[in-house]
């Protein structure tokens, strides 16, 4: 379709994104390594049940190409247990405990490719783990360099909430960023 346009990509002068996409936070850039959801997430979980920043926004805990990695976080006196797995084997582990019941978690991750979109989801050629620990403190990096690092002060963000969605969690963000699962039969 681009080249029916007659739209030449490599002679398009460059510019800024439009928004809400053009301006993003360390907490989004993340979003691609393992464990960058979780640590994302806890940036804002904590800031906005605890009442005040955390005091480092760098969650240590969630970072890394183990396996499976767990912490446990005070939230204001109440201890949330959370988990992060990448690969399906470890998620697995994870899984298999939540059936059985003796799952310790309040919160989990789960990204299937190894070192999480890092790895190159779907991709035919894997990528060695020398180059997913590169991209992985790669991401690390950005987040430091973008300055906003935590998702709730995404600008367009807080824009989006305050002229359409309302609140969070509210009636609106409910209906339209929530997703709800029921039990399939087969």
């Amino acid at each position: 379709m681009i080249v029916r346009a007659g739209i030449d990509i490599e002679r398009l002068p460059d510019e800024e994104f439009d928004d809400p996409l053009g301006r993003s936070t360390g907490a989004a850039t993340i979003f691609g390594t393992t464990g960058g959801v979780m640590e994302a997430a806890l940036r804002t979980v904590y800031e906005l049940v605890v009442g005040a920043p955390m005091p480092s926004v760098d969650f240590q805990s969630a970072r890394g190409l183990d396996g499976i990695k767990t912490a446990e976080v005070d939230l204001a006196g109440t201890k949330v247990r959370v988990a992060v797995a990448h690969t399906l084997k470890n998620a697995r582990a994870i899984l298999d405990e939540i059936v059985a019941g003796s799952s310790p978690y309040h919160f989990i991750e789960i990204m299937s490719c190894p070192g999480g979109c890092i790895g190159g989801g779907g991709q035919p050629v894997r990528i060695d783990a020398a180059k997913r620990l590169a991209r992985n403190k790669a991401m690390y990096v950005e987040d430091l360099r973008l300055g906003l690092r935590k998702s709730h002060e995404n600008p367009a963000v807080k824009e989006l909430y305050e002229t359409f969605l309302g609140k969070p969690l509210g009636h609106v963000s409910h209906e339209l960023l929530h997703t709800e699962y029921k039990r399939r039969t087969f």
